[in-house]
């Protein structure tokens, strides 16, 4: 068997066919598509403290009204979905492009979540979640005498 070494980016591969190389750059290069291609997923923080969970989410430019938070069973579910379109009369454009933005993001609830204390605010951009625990599951600090 024969191993033929094909040519890298080292190498003129444009005296072969410039226009596929091309064609091929501009495709994976261009700005729409790799934006596209991009996770438009906010980053989220999870912490836990002896009487609750707190989730931080990121999610700036919106407002308290364009979140969705439900809670089926034991998966909570927070979803955004978000379309804003600017319309100038007067002007003919060659390129339009509207803002859209959707996301949504599902946990996983623990057997512990009291489910009637759940709190959500959004201020500074990030969405804050606190999910409180059962009060059979918060843990009672004492010390323990050795004998």
């Amino acid at each position: 068997m024969a191993l033929i070494k094909l040519p890298g980016k080292s190498y003129n591969t444009d005296a072969v066919n410039p226009f596929v190389n091309n064609v091929f750059d501009n495709l994976f290069n261009d700005s729409f598509i790799t934006d596209r291609l991009v996770t438009r997923v906010p980053a989220v923080n999870i912490t836990e403290s002896p009487e609750s969970f707190s989730i931080e989410l990121a999610a700036p430019g919106l407002q308290k009204s364009d979140f969705k938070i439900n809670v089926d069973k034991n998966v909570m579910s927070i979803s955004v979905e978000k379309q804003e379109e600017k319309v100038e009369d007067g002007k003919t454009y060659s390129k339009k492009e509207f803002s859209y933005t959707s996301f949504s993001r599902s946990f996983t609830l623990p057997e512990v979540v009291d489910y009637s204390n759940i709190d959500a605010s959004y201020e500074n951009g990030v969405l804050a979640i606190t999910i409180g625990k059962k009060e059979e599951a918060k843990i009672a600090k004492r010390q323990i005498e050795v004998k």
